[in-house]
């Protein structure tokens, strides 16, 4: 058993660093050159750390104009999400994805005369198409622009959901009796992924693994908290950030730089750092998790919202609320058992994945909708798939079963807005969430408004189409402890 605070005992502490520090250095950096950081995000659930930020689903230029315009007519902080859903593509349509989404974003750019810096959002348990997605974001935007980029910044740590890194090494933190405890992210069940596996939870290990060799370990930068943390005696954080920027001088042609990252404050030291080897010429790509861009854009941390928030001055409806659960992982399954126990009013549908599968899938769907319909006249409806998960050891094979199962899913909550919509709208898993905005409610520009627990799952305000009007709630998979579903389930429901 690894104990956190006897690794910790080798490193300073951290240092106390406003979030209007970090803004104070960004807005200086962006006086004569305005720079908005588009955020490719791959499954909705990236979101879920930062608050009152647009949301685009599609990423056609004139999508990139209205988030710019959203951007300024509102003073927001300078980022906007992308849902590229890349995590349920195999590698040849996520790479075409994130090709196409950087073009038309630099195209808007310079309609709009903004430059743009840019960030592969990923899992904090280091699934997805690494190093994939950098490397076609940095090639996309050479032949775009001629820039090259120097570094790929690697800072997947998300202290909220209880995933640090700490001295190179990513890890997961205990809970319950195993508080105060860290497990290696590898031996994980994250690890065993069955399209995004790994075996490695030190990170340059990690990217060389997943690279091929392509990127040797001792190639990679690694900036741990020694570095992060290098101001902590003189309680300075312009020393961490010159220490982080002479750190990254060596960077070139891509080079992977790993990030320990324990705490808030981490992130905003890394942020300052990361804005000085900009300003000195660095040119530099994000590979991250999903509270970096908080840090980065010196946002304060959001509340949860309340009830009352969660609807923004809208009227409510009096149907039920609908909650759609698709992840098949533990924590998710041990959510869903807590919510169905105590949840007692609420009817329980299940979407049989083995008929999902077979050859009546269109009649079956068309059912399971009716009585989704029929269940929201009386309250809430839970709509999870069987617990049996179906899985091959060929990945694209696996792709491809999950993307049929969450189509399924996604008919399902078309069909039934479309005939009764709800009171709110509850997905549960990444590629779930994914497709149940952009396909099953229509969603294609959004504002995440905020979290609806602290630190996790996030909140859009739909501003088009069928589902405006709709709080529509992004839960991932693995994040939250037993009761998390239930909690936010009971902040939305009028009959919980």
């Amino acid at each position: 058993m690894i104990l956190e605070a006897e690794i910790l005992a080798g490193f300073p502490p951290e240092i106390r660093i406003p979030a209007q520090l970090v803004a104070d250095a960004v807005a200086a950096s962006s006086v004569t050159s305005p720079r908005v950081l588009v955020v490719l995000d791959d499954d909705p659930t990236g979101t879920q750390s930062v608050a009152d930020l647009p949301v685009l689903t599609r990423w056609d230029e004139a999508d990139f104009i209205w988030a710019f315009a959203h951007i300024r007519e509102n003073r927001t902080r300078p980022a906007v999400y992308v849902l590229t859903n890349t995590r349920s593509l195999d590698p040849e349509e996520a790479a075409s994805r994130n090709q196409e989404i950087v073009r038309n974003a630099l195209a808007a750019a310079a309609t709009a005369g903004l430059m743009l810096g840019f960030i592969s959002r990923s899992d904090s348990t280091l699934r997805g198409h690494y190093p994939l997605e950098p490397d076609v974001i940095a090639a996309t935007i050479a032949v775009e622009t001629g820039e090259t980029t120097d570094g790929v910044v690697i800072a997947p740590a998300f202290p909220d959901a209880g995933r640090v890194t700490i001295g190179g090494v990513h890890y997961m933190r205990g809970s319950g009796e195993d508080s105060g405890t860290l497990t290696p992210v590898a031996e994980t069940e994250f690890a065993k992924d069955a399209s995004f596996g790994f075996a490695n939870s030190e990170l340059a290990k990690y990217v060389e693994e997943k690279s091929q060799g392509r990127f040797p370990a001792n190639h990679v930068i690694v900036l741990d908290l020694a570095i992060i943390r290098a101001g902590a005696a003189a309680n300075d954080p312009a020393i961490s950030a010159n220490a982080i920027a002479d750190a990254l001088e060596p960077a070139t042609n891509s080079t992977p730089i790993v990030a320990d990252i324990v705490t808030e404050n981490d992130f905003r030291a890394l942020a300052l750092g990361l804005e000085e080897a900009e300003r000195r010429g660095k040119k530099l790509l994000y590979r991250v998790g999903p509270p970096f861009v908080r840090g980065r854009i010196g946002q304060e941390i959001r509340a949860a919202l309340t009830p009352d928030e969660a609807y923004a001055g809208d009227s409510p409806s009096t149907a039920g609320g609908l909650i759609v659960v698709g992840s098949h992982i533990g924590v998710t399954t041990r959510q869903l058992n807590h919510l169905t126990a105590g949840h007692r009013s609420a009817r329980t549908v299940e979407i049989d994945v083995e008929q999902v599968l077979g050859a009546e899938a269109d009649a079956y769907i068309a059912m399971v909708a009716s009585d989704v319909v029929d269940a929201l006249h009386q309250g809430d409806v839970i709509v999870h798939t069987s617990r049996l998960l179906i899985k091959t050891d060929d990945s694209a094979a696996s792709l491809k079963i999950a993307r049929t199962v969450s189509a399924a899913v996604v008919a399902v909550v078309n069909r039934t807005l479309k005939a009764f919509p709800p009171r709110f709208v509850i997905a549960k898993g990444g590629i779930t969430s994914s497709d149940v905005a952009t396909r099953g409610l229509e969603i294609r520009h959004a504002v995440v408004r905020g979290p609806m627990l602290p630190g996790i799952v996030s909140l859009w305000e739909p501003v088009d189409g069928p589902a405006k009007g709709i709080p529509f709630i992004v839960f991932a998979g693995n994040v939250g402890n037993d009761q998390s579903l239930t909690d936010v389930t009971r902040k939305l429901s009028n009959t919980f």
